[in-house]
């Protein structure tokens, strides 16, 4: 297992890395360290675009992003993770053989140069265009992804997911800690800072906003408190686990959905204030956490996800497809994913079936009319 205080202290710079991203490489090298891996980066995949590109990373050279950039990404075979839930650690054989992975362009022209053999990823959050993923990326010398691995990845995917969730809410860049609660003043959500009984020490003008309408939480004298019974206690027991530090939190409250009286859902997140730079806002206000809360945006699936469940796509399917519409014809889908141009055709022929399309061509335009509402 994980010495407690190491973990602890990665905990505090991963919540830390919420309002000051500048922080992920270090962060990234953190999580790659304890994992026992080479690289690691933050992604994400535009589904509508195409592009794939690594936001921050770890132990990846500039050329070798620049390649991941301009050609690489659209041979990744990280595509399948439109079929997981977020939170959810995969590794490449998940969704790919092993021999089909060694046999394609990616991991000939891309992965074994550097010397990588394997990742752990796993989803952070996704949206009809955009998947953010966490990948861990283990070369030789570390050897294939193991149990062990795997059982760390997942202790620390929550408060990745929790940090990432935060940070595109606040949107603060490069904000200084020294400004945090000044900052927060700013934002579009409601926010709220909290100590351990759930008492308001601060809130900003949106988190009034919501007080005063009063449909979804309410100020139970000082404290705040959901107008939903389940989701009110679960929130408290966020608060009084938060005053035990960063690493308490754990998997608690990464998305605590809150039901308003009118039907309308908003969803609250915690970000602990107990150690790390944001230490500060949180002692001027006598606050543990500070609580953000929006709406809930529709869960819409993503483009390939909704094309795979119309249709009753496999994985295979899937990667044939997206590969037949991003790469071209059968040859080059074949040496782009490492794969026989008969099980290519054998591919093709199921997707002919299952979508009633005829020809490629075709395929490339039910994509596109799934990429854009607007179509057709």
């Amino acid at each position: 297992m994980i010495e407690a205080e190491v973990f602890s202290a990665l905990v505090a710079d991963i919540y830390d890395a919420a309002f000051d991203p500048l922080l992920w490489p270090r962060v990234l090298a953190q999580i790659a360290s304890i994992i026992g891996a080479s690289a690691a980066g933050l992604l994400s995949k535009n589904t509508i675009s195409k592009v794939g590109d690594a936001h921050y990373h770890f132990g990846v050279s500039d050329h070798y992003l620049r390649l991941y950039r301009d050609t690489y990404w659209q041979f990744d075979p990280l595509a399948p993770l439109v079929f997981y839930d977020a939170g959810r650690v995969t590794t490449v054989s998940d969704y790919i053989p092993d021999d089909e992975f060694r046999d394609g362009r990616f991991y000939k022209e891309w992965a074994e140069p550097q010397g990588f053999i394997d990742s752990a990823n796993v989803v952070l959050e996704k949206s009809a265009t955009i998947c953010a993923i966490l990948s861990i990326i283990r070369g030789k010398v570390d050897g294939l992804v193991d149990d062990n691995a795997r059982r760390r990845m997942e202790l620390i995917t929550p408060h990745v997911r929790r940090s990432v969730l935060i940070g595109n809410i606040i949107d603060l860049k490069a904000a200084e800690a020294a400004t945090f609660a000044d900052t927060l003043d700013g934002i579009s959500a409601g926010m709220f800072l909290v100590d351990e009984s759930g008492r308001i020490a601060h809130s900003n003008a949106a988190g009034r906003a919501l007080l005063a309408a009063g449909d979804i939480l309410r100020a139970a004298g000082d404290r705040l408190a959901a107008v939903d019974t389940q989701a009110d206690e679960t929130l408290l027991d966020i608060f009084k686990t938060a005053g035990n530090g960063d690493a308490a939190v754990g998997t608690k409250g990464i998305a605590v959905p809150l039901s308003a009286r009118n039907g309308e859902h908003h969803v609250a997140h915690v970000l602990p204030l107990t150690s790390g730079a944001r230490r500060r806002a949180g002692t001027a206000y006598a606050a543990i956490a500070a609580v953000f809360v929006h709406k809930a945006a529709l869960a819409t699936p993503s483009p390939p996800e909704a094309i795979a469940r119309t249709y009753t796509l496999t994985p295979s399917e899937l990667r044939v497809l997206l590969a037949i519409v991003n790469v071209g014809g059968v040859p080059d889908t074949a040496a782009a994913l490492g794969i026989a141009e008969t099980t290519v055709k054998f591919h093709l022929r199921r997707l002919f079936e299952k979508t009633g399309a005829k020809r490629q061509a075709d395929l490339v335009k039910l994509v596109a009319g799934f990429a854009n509402p607007m179509a057709g």
